[in-house]
């Protein structure tokens, strides 16, 4: 049988040896988010099925675990956050085609050195560490991606990484012969050697680089211009049951976008209301829950607007006034991770639809209006 271990180790050379170390034994790996509190890591090793959890303190047995099927490897939880997240799992034949579809555009090899900074818990920052190990590359693994971090990295002969694209503008990544970027929307004056990807945890990490799908996979527009994708690197399913793909092999994705007639794929946001900020992942109605109870009179809007620095801001429109925005953001992160607290506040009337809904497409463009006038 396949046993799941979690690994609840910051990125690190320990993480790495571990994550051999199972997947030597035949199980597969929970990678855990270390920003998230005890109680909500407790509540992810028994929604996952964890059967055991490797910490700083060793190794310790679990009672909730679920076996997986043969050739599983990987169950990484998404960053939802209006309820439970999902536990996606990837098979090892899955992360091997992830990892050589990436390697063969990139032309990587072994005398390649991968900086692995950004959380292993995420898709982004796991695909790193798995992408070396498949074309048995030098890799440093490292919790932070703050410049002096990417610089040391530099100096000791990194070659390659993937960093979020706030990060462009705070370090010199000259050195670099590749910068993968994902998460916001890319800096439209980004450097030659910065290359936009496009992918969701359920594919692997990035599957279509600065518009063009890598070798193996492909690209469909479906019903309300929703993005599709098919490829053997897809996940297996999720860790409920459940899948996104349909019965042809197909993705179902959530995002909005087109292909034009090259092949080359545009994506113009997102079909739900999934906020991205700063490379990370907010979700309206999770912020809305907590300003209920903060502020229990008046009503509470959470939308994103286009930011140059964050891709996306989280903003507050609120149908009263009375709010400082200081107030707000500490309250908020007292109770959430500090990429939901608000970056603007707009006090406006709420839009609703007959039944009561807030109309969120307008919302976001009051707040859109309200915003350029103030600049």
């Amino acid at each position: 049988m396949t046993r799941l271990v979690a690994l609840d180790l910051a990125a690190s050379d320990s993480f790495v040896a571990h994550l051999i170390d199972v997947w030597g034994a035949g199980d597969a790996v929970l990678p855990i988010d270390q920003r998230l509190s005890h109680s909500d890591k407790f509540s992810l090793l028994q929604l996952l099925g964890a059967h055991e959890v490797i910490d700083p303190s060793g190794r310790r047995g679990l009672t909730t675990g679920r076996d997986l099927e043969p050739g599983d490897a990987l169950v990484i939880a998404t960053s939802g956050s209006t309820g439970a997240p999902k536990g996606v799992v990837h098979t090892h034949s899955s992360i091997a085609a992830s990892s050589q579809a990436s390697l063969a555009r990139l032309k990587g090899s072994s005398s390649d050195h991968w900086l692995a900074c950004l959380p292993v818990a995420h898709i982004g920052g796991f695909s790193v560490v798995s992408r070396a190990l498949a074309c048995g590359a030098a890799l440093t693994v490292r919790s932070d991606s703050d410049p002096e971090t990417v610089a040391a990295a530099i100096r000791a002969g990194s070659n390659r990484t993937s960093l979020v694209p706030t990060l462009l503008g705070r370090v010199d990544i000259s050195a670099f012969e590749t910068v993968l970027i994902g998460g916001a929307r890319p800096p439209a004056d980004r450097p030659t050697n910065v290359i936009a990807t496009y992918g969701l945890t359920e594919t692997g990490s990035g599957v279509v680089y600065d518009g063009w799908a890598l070798d193996g996979v492909e690209l469909s527009i479906g019903v309300d211009d929703e993005v599709l994708v098919r490829g053997p690197m897809l996940m297996r399913g999720y860790r409920d049951g459940t899948t996104a793909i349909d019965e042809e092999g197909w993705l179902h994705t959530r995002d909005s976008g087109s292909i034009d007639t090259n092949g080359k794929l545009s994506v113009t946001g997102r079909l739900d209301d999934l906020i991205k900020t700063g490379g990370e992942k907010v979700w309206p109605e999770q912020v809305e829950k907590i300003l209920d109870t903060l502020y229990p009179d008046r009503t509470s809007c959470i939308v994103g607007v286009p930011d140059a620095q964050w891709g996306e801001a989280v903003v507050l429109v609120t149908d009263r006034g009375g709010l400082a925005l200081d107030d707000v953001r500490g309250r908020v992160k007292e109770l959430l991770p500090a990429r939901c607290a608000p970056k603007h506040i707009v006090v406006a009337d709420i839009p609703r639809t007959t039944s009561g809904k807030i109309r969120r497409h307008d919302v976001r463009l009051i707040a859109e209006r309200a915003l350029a006038d103030a600049d």
